[in-house]
């Protein structure tokens, strides 16, 4: 399993947990012929739903944001074509959170095991070649057939584990919903709908967002808020707001201490806001966008309405027609340029 900032893509064989490898969302996979999928879709890995073996050509899977992980063992990769739906009253879901230097960290860990799991069938191959001597050729067979099942299965198998017992090691690393209390959650979620807001964007997809690195930033800041908020959590959880029945020093020396969260709070939900801030200008500059593109179609075709007004009317009529058609294009493409520098902004406004 890989861990941390998330791609549009998953690798066809392994198994992927859920808001840390992978982000929810419909997924597409060109060749799917004999493969299978699971997802796990209760606490812990628990209520697996899955499929197999998968119809020849084209195949879809939809990962829901409550799903745990997914196990996938197909020829060719999953590819995201849509974000995750959400279901007409469902509640968002918030999901875990990983810090993003996770995922290069344990790919390097992963890679340099892997020549060694590799071994593994070359090694069942050299005890049928040593063996067959004594034993025959039927030995050599048989060890040959249990190298292929091995150098099939145990790479991907191994390497899974593997993954799972790097990421145990580090559970400092990553943060899962129960972390939170029911506040820190509102605010995780906030976080993650703007987050997906900003990363689903048509603008932010087609690169018009490059002064703002989202693949960066965006995950960054989802860790480091998602920090204080466990921590913030945690204090609520250990220090209980002063009674009636309290000793007027003992209201005395919690009062401080909730004021100093009460200011913490304040000061993360500021960014949250800030977050909120960015992919809202990210929605306006999609809506001009659509409009733009929406614009350059009737404009590709505003010369057959030329040729009509022309054959119709007198040029002096069809001249200012045209002209108004281009400066409506010309405003609509500085309303987008427009849009464009508010969500630079905006993002600009996060904190570095």
């Amino acid at each position: 399993m890989t861990s941390g900032t998330w791609s549009d893509s998953i690798p066809g064989v392994g198994t992927f947990f859920v808001g840390i490898d992978v982000a929810p969302g419909r997924y597409r996979c060109e060749e799917g012929r004999g493969g299978w999928w699971v997802r796990f879709t209760g606490p812990g890995g628990g209520d697996p739903v899955g499929s197999w073996p998968l119809p020849a050509g084209p195949t879809e899977v939809e990962i829901s944001p409550g799903d745990f992980a997914f196990e996938t063992h197909i020829r060719s990769v999953w590819q995201r074509v849509a974000p995750a739906r959400a279901s007409a009253g469902e509640a968002f879901e918030p999901r875990p959170v990983a810090d993003p230097a996770l995922k290069p960290e344990l790919d390097t860990l992963v890679a340099r095991r892997r020549p060694l799991v590799w071994l593994a069938p070359l090694t069942v191959l050299g005890i049928g070649l040593a063996g067959s001597p004594a034993l025959g050729s039927l030995w050599l067979i048989g060890l040959a057939m249990m190298a292929v099942m091995v150098a099939l299965g145990t790479p991907s198998m191994s390497l899974d584990l593997q993954r799972a017992r790097e990421l145990d090691r580090r559970r400092d690393r990553y943060l899962m919903p129960q972390d939170l209390d029911g506040p820190g959650l509102e605010l995780l979620g906030r976080v993650q709908r703007a987050i997906d807001a900003v990363r689903d964007s048509e603008v932010n997809r087609e690169g018009l967002l490059d002064h703002v690195d989202n693949a960066v930033t965006l995950p960054r800041q989802e860790w480091e808020i998602a920090q204080v908020l466990a921590r913030q959590s945690r204090l609520r959880a250990e220090q209980e707001e002063p009674g009636e029945d309290d000793p007027p020093e003992v209201r005395a020396a919690l009062r401080p201490l909730l004021d100093k969260l009460d200011q913490s709070v304040r000061a993360v939900t500021r960014r949250v806001e800030a977050l909120e801030r960015y992919a809202e200008r990210a929605r306006a500059a999609d809506d001009a966008l659509r409009a733009h593109r929406r614009l350059e179609a009737i404009a590709a075709r505003a010369h057959e309405y030329d040729e009509l007004l022309a054959d119709t009317v007198r040029d002096d009529l069809a001249v200012p027609a045209i002209e108004r058609l281009t400066a409506q294009g010309d405003e609509l493409v500085r309303t987008l340029r427009h849009r464009l520098a508010e969500a630079a902004e905006a993002g600009g406004e996060l904190p570095p």
